[in-house]
């Protein structure tokens, strides 16, 4: 999806072109057809790697798919997106979705303490491959599953930074309970969605700014700030907010002469001393939350509105 914003963001063919290579590696080699499932890892599995399936994975993977579909409108991008997303049945416990699946045999792995490995409100922005894929295909089964997993998560998404049991860790847990308010982003026309949107927005912006002094992810700041801007339509705008955010949010950005590293985003910073590593997703959505930022400033309503990578 990064590559595709770019190409609209820019006009430049060559995301375009890198976007399409990707598609296909991702659809002509790492796609299990037998299995319709997309493994963890490829080639898998090997001497160095387990073979398994991530629930969260597969649906990224799907909304990638299904956004080069928009641009190219290549049949069989949507054909696989579509055949995963009801392969991602196979992670239903009965109740809920399971995070982590050994393949072939499709068993679930033991959850743990880790948010990663656990279900959660987190899960919905997978799911919300289920939707745009239903968008496309009128498939009302995947629509109803995605609807079923928000409402899941509206239950129990207050709960998900308690699970941390170390102070610092909320942050990380941050930045996945920004998921949910990414995956309620095309239901902003339903009460109950603006309110539970609102209430997560609150509580993440607050955390934020509480532990920033000891540890702040730049992704989290991103989050933040395109959850807002992606609401001002339904949710009045903390303008003086937001624009502290996508302050301190591009100060994130590396100077480094190295073109590995210019222009990237580096991860992090600990009392105030920034992370060694520049991140590919903390780049990613910090420059997805800066040029919608920008388009709010600038009016433009509709860039406002967009998807969230």
């Amino acid at each position: 999806m990064a590559l595709v914003f770019l190409y609209r963001t820019t006009g430049n063919t060559e995301y375009l072109d890198a976007a399409n290579r990707t598609a296909h590696f991702l659809i002509d080699q790492a796609w299990d057809k037998g299995l319709q499932i997309f493994p963890y890892e490829h080639p898998s599995p090997t001497a160095e790697s387990k073979h398994l399936a991530y629930f969260f994975d597969c649906g990224i993977i799907i909304r990638s798919l299904v956004d080069l579909w928009q641009v190219t409108k290549e049949d069989r991008l949507m054909e696989i997106a579509s055949a995963a997303s009801h392969g991602m049945s196979a992670f239903w416990s009965g109740r809920d979705y399971h995070a982590i699946l050994t393949l072939p045999d499709k068993r679930p792995l033991p959850r743990t303490a880790q948010w990663s490995t656990g279900q959660g409100c987190y899960q919905t922005k997978s799911a919300l491959g289920w939707w745009e894929v239903a968008a496309v295909t009128g498939d009302q089964k995947l629509k109803q599953d995605y609807l079923d997993l928000i409402q899941s998560g509206i239950h129990t998404c207050r709960g998900f930074l308690a699970g941390a049991n170390e102070r610092l860790r909320i942050m990380d847990r941050l930045h996945a309970y920004s998921y949910f308010l990414e995956a309620l982003s095309p239901l902003l026309d339903r009460p109950e969605c603006v309110r539970t949107y609102q209430e997560v927005l609150t509580e993440d912006a607050k955390y934020l700014r509480e532990l920033a002094p000891d540890f702040v992810r730049s992704d989290v700041y991103a989050q933040v700030l395109r959850a807002r801007v992606r609401a001002w339509h339904v949710i009045p705008m903390d303008v003086a907010a937001a624009r502290e955010e996508a302050m301190a949010l591009a100060e994130f950005q590396s100077q480094s002469d190295d073109p590995r590293f210019k222009g990237g985003f580096i991860f992090g910073k600990r009392a105030g001393v920034m992370s060694p590593h520049v991140n590919p997703v903390s780049t990613t959505f910090a420059i997805q939350a800066l040029e919608m930022w920008r388009a709010y400033e600038a009016g433009e309503s509709e860039t406002c509105l967009q998807s969230p990578i």
